[in-house]
């Protein structure tokens, strides 16, 4: 993929998050504070409660004091940076690619007495604006996806890292021996031609000298919290039509057919994710 190509796709995925219907929709369907896959106890939880489940699961993950840096990339409206100044009093870099959620992220980090922990950033994580060996933690949920070239996202990432930290994501991935085919439709919904792989992602992390530390399963999960999603768009589809596009809702409805289709087939698998950089 060309740098020109590598730009649109960014340029692309700015404009989408930006627009007032993905603003909306993302911020009252989708769990508002966290926009990414939630580890369900039910089928009927609230989304909210399944996401930030899923962030307590990565936090505990990993040792977190008052010393602690971490960078989130691909941050959105920030829960988890929040969460992790709130509960472990960390020092969090929230950078995110829409500046519509920037100033959301940034309105809840002053209504919750955080931001003097938390710094939102306009940025891209193909291209981090920070010095080397600057964080302790990179944290990512279910971002990567969007990238162009996710090899340059783990090269970045190694490159602002400290010697022995700790990179922990989520990321919707493709099974190595997946039918390509039969993932076009999601493809087309991000605008790639592939997804990241865990083979892939463990492959970048060799090159760089990491160590996987550890992969936690939830693949079953993937197709729950797309279904939970739709769920919600359907039972509130007349009120959400008030301020939102049904154009846009329309669309939102195949796209997410489409990931619960692909879940539910075994074509794709998501869990817990991390990597240590070496100590050296």
């Amino acid at each position: 993929m060309s740098v020109s190509d590598k730009s649109t796709l960014v340029e692309k995925a700015r404009s989408y998050y930006n627009s007032a219907d993905a603003d909306t929709f993302y911020f009252s369907v989708w769990g508002g504070e966290d926009i990414h896959i939630g580890l369900y106890a039910s089928d009927e939880e609230p989304v909210f409660d399944a996401s930030r489940r899923t962030v307590e699961t990565m936090a505990g993950k990993v040792g977190m004091d008052p010393e602690t840096r971490v960078l989130d990339i691909g941050a959105g409206y920030g829960g988890s940076a929040r969460y992790l100044a709130r509960h472990y009093k960390a020092s969090v870099e929230a950078l995110n690619l829409s500046e519509v959620e920037n100033e959301r992220d940034r309105q809840m980090n002053r209504e919750q007495g955080l931001e003097d922990r938390i710094n939102v950033v306009d940025g891209n994580f193909e291209d981090l604006p920070y010095a080397e060996a600057s964080f302790d933690v990179v944290w990512s949920q279910d971002a990567i996806l969007h990238s162009g070239d996710r090899e340059r996202v783990f090269t970045e990432v190694d490159r602002v890292l400290k010697p022995g930290g700790v990179f922990i994501l989520t990321d919707p991935l493709q099974r190595e021996d997946a039918d390509k085919t039969a993932l076009k439709p999601v493809y087309d919904r991000i605008h790639l031609d592939n997804l990241g792989s865990l083979e892939a992602y463990d492959g970048y992390a060799r090159t760089l000298g990491w160590e996987r530390t550890g992969f936690e399963d939830h693949s079953d999960q993937l197709p729950r919290h797309y279904q939970r999603v739709h769920d919600i768009l359907e039972s509130r589809y007349d009120e959400l039509k008030e301020t939102i596009s049904t154009d846009y809702l329309d669309r939102m409805r195949t796209g997410l057919q489409h990931w619960i289709k692909a879940g539910r087939e075994g074509l794709l698998r998501w869990g817990l994710l991390s990597y240590r950089k070496p100590a050296r």
